[in-house]
């Protein structure tokens, strides 16, 4: 049936108009599809980043009305200020952050560090917010593991100066990574641990990369990349540097380990200097 071009009229007219407010860093934003409440501490071209009280960062991109701020729907827009001049002088990273368009050389490594589990933590971090850690001077170190976490924690002796980042796989309520990251935050103000639930990293990536909708499901009684590389029938050596190659941007990454990472990253970069 072909609509009539003055009914097509009508809804334009009668569709709501949103007051289109430039976002910028510490306003309070409401989300509208979720309810999630929070500042801005992250603006990039594609999404912000909202922290909420419980210091949960999750992201979301732009869309016309889709926020609230003091309860009135929105529309969030990205600053119009020297957006013609940066053009040509920046660049986006794979992290949305924005970056200046010449290599700029990374800053001497400073003392503050990030641990994560293990290799391809440390590959995906590099990956995706390698530009933003070369700035900051922040150098991530894998642990392999984390039964012996509380002696190298005392051992490398956060402080003020030289603050310490860990990122914990499967960090679920109850788990042994809840009650180690919980001595550890426990033991100094200056160590924080963030993680996310799922139990390898590869389970970060977003599964639509390699054409899936889900992760196959693995017994508990199998090493979690061996079942996943079995039911794919993938070789397990050549599979995640395929996978991680995939990834283009945060966008391609579960939030929980967005999250959890630039949290991390908030929590050991230096301040104003």
């Amino acid at each position: 049936m072909t609509r009539d071009i003055l009914q097509e009229f009508a809804e334009a007219k009668t569709k709501p108009k949103y007051r289109e407010v430039p976002v910028r860093t510490g306003m309070l934003v409401e989300d509208r599809a979720t309810g999630f409440c929070g500042d801005v501490v992250k603006i990039t071209v594609e999404a912000v980043t909202l922290r909420d009280r419980q210091g949960v960062h999750r992201h979301f991109r732009y869309k016309e009305g889709g926020f609230r701020i003091d309860g009135k729907p929105i529309t969030l827009i990205r600053p119009a200020s020297n957006a013609a001049a940066t053009v040509a002088t920046t660049r986006v990273t794979a992290s949305g952050s924005i970056a200046s368009a010449k290599p700029v050389p990374a800053r001497v490594a400073r003392a503050s560090r990030i641990w994560v589990e293990g290799k391809h933590d440390a590959e995906l971090l590099e990956h995706v917010w390698g530009d933003d850690l070369r700035e900051l001077g922040i150098v991530v170190e894998p642990m392999h593991g984390i039964d012996h976490i509380l002696d190298a924690v005392a051992e490398f002796g956060p402080s003020p100066e030289r603050k310490l980042g860990i990122l914990v796989d499967h960090l679920v309520e109850g788990s042994k990574e809840h009650r180690l990251a919980t001595q550890v935050m426990r033991s100094s103000h200056h160590a924080l641990v963030t993680g996310h639930p799922f139990v390898d990293v590869w389970e970060g990536v977003r599964p639509k990369l390699i054409g899936i909708d889900a992760w196959p499901r693995v017994p508990r009684d199998r090493p979690w990349k061996e079942g996943i590389c079995a039911a794919l029938g993938a070789d397990p050596v050549n599979f995640w540097p395929r996978l991680r190659n995939r990834v283009r941007s945060f966008a391609d990454l579960r939030p929980e380990l967005v999250g959890a990472v630039e949290q991390l990253i908030d929590f050991v970069a230096p301040g104003d200097e």
